[in-house]
């Protein structure tokens, strides 16, 4: 439809209130925050973030750094000496002002004023807000009990809805007793419209102002809004009236329907509406007019939002242009009426399109049977009711609030989502958690109030926010104080908040004077050409050193000569990480030396496994071995590469004692007695490193006659050493001579067969290349065998060339 594709384009530019608010405002800073702020004073720092403080010790700051580097993140100021006593770091707080519970009460109960019921909590509360820190409560929502309802059925009374207007004749006492399942206090209201009563809408010729319909017809004169009936307990009376109604007519297909919601929403007093559920059934066939139409009619003038009744008829149609859709949005949520738009099927779609731009709205079908409309009313209030959406108001600047819904069967949600729970049943309660966040203070610093409730709900949350933007001790500052060089500025929190045009740390100077010649050569170390020796400006006739982009680096000095990131690096690391860099000299810690702090004074990692210090063989500096013997080596002097080995050390002591051979068998007893010896039957049997609880040694060597013998060397925890040796050697067989021989004879015979046989075939070859080549010649012989190939014959003959055969 038309309508549907120009509601599709209005759509963008409608708006919900304060959608922005919906998300939490992250700050992402490059670096360190509260350097980069430059404060001037404590206010300024506690406002460029939550993690920020200012030391407010008189005598933090050494030479050449400027007041700003008391601003600072807190451990940072601690390691630069700053008592945690003397840092300057408020908090946020939130204090519950108003929390009364939400009513427990069942159907049937001792009925209860409106204002009496709470769904709520808690009510009202104030939020102390330090900017960059969020400030959390949590709020709860419960549907009461039989909580009062007003329903106005607002109806369009074109011709076309003739049909329509019996079925709702009878719709009073018929609702009321539906409803009266629901709750005990109900009320309900009549409402009708038709267009504004202008040219092209209706047409305007006397005959038809007082009976737009053709033919036979007896209409009623047409009109934009007519308050039929004031919301009422009286079911009977809303039957009467809506029976004395008549039908009217228009030229147009789209309705002023939107005029007629306007007015519904804000002549409160008019309608009746009471701080309870407020329904508004919307009842049609045909599209709506919206904001920039009037302009067909000359009706320029938009909407002002205001109540125009006068004998309950709408008196302004021909005056003020139609609604848009974000001004209608904001008067329904305004004044919490929930939406239902009774429709054709045939403009459903288009109705689907404006619900989904209207919060707390549904959209039904209208059928030609009045207990069809009473259940699309009962289905269309459960579905609203059954879901919780939270809106709050507009925000102040920097102010951000974020939503997480804690809802039935344990479902968590966050962002936009966080602000509503679904499928809620009466009696159900559910839970948010609210975040509200301050970046910076508002330029006037006073407290501001913002409201959270649930849309289509008259009752709210009041939050009252109160900004932290000074210091505690900005209250004891000394206006004009001695301390600021004769009175030029403001004592407080360690520092001089100097007056307009003063500068310095004092505010010794005049902001015209700062950089005159005499001032910059007290700048320049020893009268040289450098002012702050290129590290910072001079100001008053003092350094005030650069920052730099890692706020852990700084120069310092009075002529920001010294720094703590020039000192010496080992393993690429300042002052190897054992220290700490001052001035460009490393101030190392204790057990540590050097220029990099990369000489150890523990003598731990030189100890070898004998407890000595590098093994008796060299010395220990700066906790590594530097070996005196050359032949040892190693992280403790222990290694010997040209050393003999502890097998062949050993190999023969080992051989006497055990097989009585080898070069020592004559000296065996005298030379060969400093160890242990036990034999074993195989090399299974000798102890495995795993097995042993003391170091051992595996060794295998041969001896001259080319036998093996396997044995262990080890010194057990008795310092005794033993010897395990396998007590059978394994010496290399002799060679079977006659296996040899036969296969040497075997062999020549073999090649001699083979060499014949390969002489044959090489002669057969040859043969049979020549007795081809001869069949080849052969057949090649073209001449005739009986005569002589060479014989020429005696005679010539001669033809005479002019003989012409006469």
């Amino acid at each position: 439809p038309a309508e549907l594709l120009t509601l599709q384009g209005l759509c963008c530019t409608t708006a919900h209130s304060d959608s922005a608010s919906s998300s939490l405002f992250v700050f992402h800073p490059e670096g360190n925050e509260c350097i980069n702020a430059n404060a001037k004073y404590c206010g300024e720092c506690i406002q460029a973030g939550a993690k920020c403080g200012w030391c407010k010790d008189p005598n933090f700051l050494k030479q050449g750094e400027t007041v700003s580097t008391r601003c600072d993140e807190l451990q940072s100021l601690i390691k630069r000496g700053c008592a945690e006593a003397e840092i300057e770091n408020p908090h946020g707080t939130h204090k519950i002002i108003k929390d009364k519970p939400v009513t427990n009460r069942s159907k049937g109960a001792e009925k209860l004023k409106p204002e009496d019921i709470t769904q709520i909590q808690p009510q009202k509360l104030s939020l102390t807000l330090r900017s960059g820190e969020p400030q959390s409560f949590n709020l709860k929502f419960k549907r009461a009990e039989d909580y009062p309802i007003d329903l106005y059925y607002l109806m369009d009374l074109s011709y076309s809805m003739k049909d329509d207007l019996e079925n709702v004749k009878n719709l009073g006492t018929s609702l009321r007793v539906e409803m009266s399942k629901i709750t005990s206090d109900f009320r309900i209201g009549f409402g009708s419209f038709v267009e504004k009563t202008v040219m092209p809408y209706i047409s305007t010729t006397p005959a038809k102002l007082l009976n737009p319909c053709t033919g036979d017809q007896n209409c009623t004169s047409p009109f934009s809004y007519k308050n039929v009936l004031k919301l009422t307990e009286d079911g009977k009376k809303f039957n009467t009236l809506v029976g004395q109604q008549h039908i009217s007519g228009n030229l147009d297909s789209p309705e002023g329907g939107f005029d007629a919601i306007m007015q519904v929403a804000v002549c409160g007093e008019q309608i009746g509406w009471r701080n309870v559920t407020r329904l508004l059934v919307f009842s049609t066939d045909a599209g709506f007019h919206f904001a920039g139409d009037g302009k067909l009619g000359g009706i320029v003038l938009p909407n002002d939002g205001k109540c125009h009744l006068e004998n309950n008829v709408y008196t302004m149609s021909h005056y003020y242009d139609y609604p848009s859709i974000a001004h209608l949005v904001q008067k329904l949520s305004d004044n919490n009426i929930q939406t239902i738009f009774a429709v054709t099927e045939e403009f459903q779609p288009v109705y689907q399109e404006l619900k989904n731009l209207i919060p707390k709205s549904a959209v039904g079908t209208l059928s030609a049977n009045s207990s069809n409309v009473i259940n699309l009313i009962i289905d269309a209030y459960n579905s609203l009711s059954s879901e919780v959406i939270l809106e709050n108001s507009k925000l102040p600047e920097g102010v951000t609030i974020a939503y997480t819904s804690h809802c039935k069967n344990g479902v968590v949600s966050e962002g936009e989502n966080g602000r509503k729970c679904s499928n809620i049943s009466i009696g159900d309660e559910v839970m948010f958690s609210i975040s509200v966040t301050s970046k910076g203070c508002p330029k006037q610093g006073k407290p501001e109030t913002i409201k959270i409730k649930p849309l289509g709900f008259t009752e709210e949350v009041e939050i009252t926010l109160n900004f932290i933007c000074e210091c505690e001790c900005h209250k004891e500052g000394v206006k004009n104080s001695p301390k600021c060089h004769f009175g030029n500025g403001t004592y407080e929190c360690g520092a001089c908040k100097c007056n307009e045009g003063r500068v310095g740390r004092k505010c010794e100077c005049s902001s015209n004077d700062v950089a005159t010649e005499d001032m910059d050569r007290t700048c320049r170390k020893d009268n040289g050409t450098d002012i702050c020796s290129n590290n910072g400006d001079c100001v008053c006739g003092t350094c005030e050193c650069k920052k730099r982009d890692n706020p852990e680096e700084r120069y310092s000095g009075p002529y920001c000569e010294c720094d703590n990131f020039n000192c010496d690096r080992s393993g690429n690391k300042l002052c190897g990480g054992h220290g700490r860099c001052e001035c460009r000299v490393c101030i190392c810690d204790p057990m540590w030396t050097g220029s990099a702090c990369d000489c150890s004074l523990d003598n731990s990692t030189c100890m070898a496994t004998n407890k000595q210090i590098c093994n008796g063989r060299g010395t220990c500096e700066c906790g590594i071995c530097k070996c005196t013997n050359p032949k040892f080596q190693g992280p403790t002097c222990e290694t010997c590469p040209t050393c003999p080995g502890v097998c062949v050390e050993h190999k023969e002591c080992v051989q006497c004692r055990a097989f009585g051979t080898g070069e020592k068998k004559d000296t065996c007893e005298q030379d060969c007695s400093y160890f242990h010896l036990i034999k074993v039957k195989d090399r299974d049997k000798l102890p495995q490193p795993n097995d042993a609880s003391y170091p051992l040694m595996h060794c295998k060597e041969r001896d001259t006659n080319d036998c093996w013998f396997y044995y262990t060397y080890a010194v057990n925890n008795n310092t005794e050493k033993e010897v395990h040796v396998v007590e059978t050697q394994d010496c290399p067989a002799g060679p079977d001579i006659i296996p040899i021989v036969a296969g040497v004879v075997a062999g020549i015979v073999l090649i001699g067969l083979a060499l014949l046989l390969i002489w044959k075939l090489l002669m057969i070859i040859h043969d049979r290349r020549e007795f081809a080549k001869f069949e080849k010649e052969k057949m090649n012989a073209k001449w005739d065998t009986g005569e002589n190939p060479i014989y020429k014959s005696a005679v010539t003959t001669v033809v005479n060339p002019k003989y012409e055969g006469k």
